[in-house]
């Protein structure tokens, strides 16, 4: 027994070999059930997962005691969804990697499809209508969210303030095609029924961005302590300067962050870029006239109207995934950058 358990309960060393156990038993038992040679790699992960988990519980029962027993039971769950959440996203990422690196070439990002059919082109024509109708959206969306949520934390009360939460939570919830139907209404009453353009892709991506950012800067405004504001108002600071210098640089970090989150929501919409951006084969830097691409758009399109030439619409579909995915984790990680330079200047 002394071998076994160690001085803060059971030792590691034994704890390693209930996990190796458990494993040995789920290969075993997967090998004899398996088909033939085709070895079923994902039930022998779960099946060696559920036996070292209830080796090491057992053996922590029979000589920890319940209370310990509990706990390592827990953290095995915890472990547990930790992979389950980790294993489909390190799937889908080296899945899109993968198939879409044969088109991640220098004619992919230098070159539009105009005139393409079958094998060649590229999307750059589908990265500027991107890039163009995001940072549109996002200057409607983040000054309205931010100045709404502003209101709602600092000056909001009574029936009006409740009114406008309620709206923003009914607007988080609008599906995407709604915010898309919206924008061409809008803009057909002005430019006729048959309107495209990246403007109106640009509105009604902001219709689905600014109750995120609504919500998330409330958040971040709200957990600002209320010393900081009553510190700056006994000084005689108007409440409007105390806002704007005490409060917003305090909680710029997790605004921003929430800003990044509002974006990487609405950059890869499909459906209301459909129907009030249009498809377009060819460059458009103008967002007020004809017709704008977007990569969402490009994917699509490229995946459901294949040519003659079918390997060639799925690469150019994969390595318009690829492209949109590094877009958002680049900003991410500028999110993240900022977050920190927030922060640390906050804690001098």
């Amino acid at each position: 027994m002394s071998t076994i358990v160690h001085a803060r309960g059971l030792s590691r060393i034994w704890v390693y070999s209930f996990l190796i156990s458990g494993a040995l038993v789920a290969y075993v038992i997967t090998a004899l059930t398996s088909s033939g040679t085709d070895f079923n790699l994902g039930g022998f992960a779960v099946l060696a997962f559920v036996l070292s988990w209830l080796f090491v519980v057992l053996a922590s029962l029979a000589i920890e005691g319940r209370r310990k027993a509990v706990s390592r039971a827990m953290a095995g769950l915890v472990y547990g969804a930790f992979a389950l959440a980790v294993i489909p996203l390190i799937s889908l990422i080296s899945t899109v990697v993968m198939m879409g690196a044969s088109r991640f070439d220098g004619t992919f990002f230098n070159s539009s499809m105009r005139n393409v059919v079958g094998a060649g082109g590229g999307a750059l024509h589908a990265i500027i209508g991107t890039l163009e109708i995001t940072s549109i959206a996002a200057l409607i969306s983040i000054p309205v969210g931010l100045l709404t949520s502003i209101y709602l934390v600092e000056y909001g009360k009574g029936l009006f303030a409740r009114a406008v939460t309620t709206m923003v939570d009914v607007m988080t919830g609008i599906p995407s095609i709604v915010a898309g139907l919206f924008a061409f209404a809008l803009f057909a009453l002005f430019f006729g029924p048959g309107v495209r353009m990246g403007f109106g892709g640009a509105v009604a991506l902001s219709v689905l961005m600014i109750p995120v950012v609504v919500r998330s800067s409330e958040e971040m405004l709200r957990l600002v302590p209320n010393e900081l504001r009553e510190a700056s108002l006994a000084l005689g600071v108007p409440k409007w300067l105390t806002v704007l210098r005490v409060v917003l640089p305090t909680a710029m970090g997790g605004i921003v962050t929430g800003v990044m989150i509002a974006i990487a929501r609405v950059i890869g919409e499909t459906a209301p870029l459909l129907i009030i951006a249009g498809f377009t084969q060819s460059m458009n830097y103008d967002p007020f006239h004809e017709r704008m691409m977007t990569l969402p758009v490009f994917v699509y399109y490229s995946y459901s109207s294949q040519g003659a030439d079918t390997q060639a619409y799925i690469d150019r579909a994969w390595a318009g995934a690829l492209t949109l995915i590094i877009i958002v984790m680049i900003l991410n990680l500028g999110a993240r950058l900022v977050s920190r330079v927030f922060r640390t200047s906050g804690q001098r």
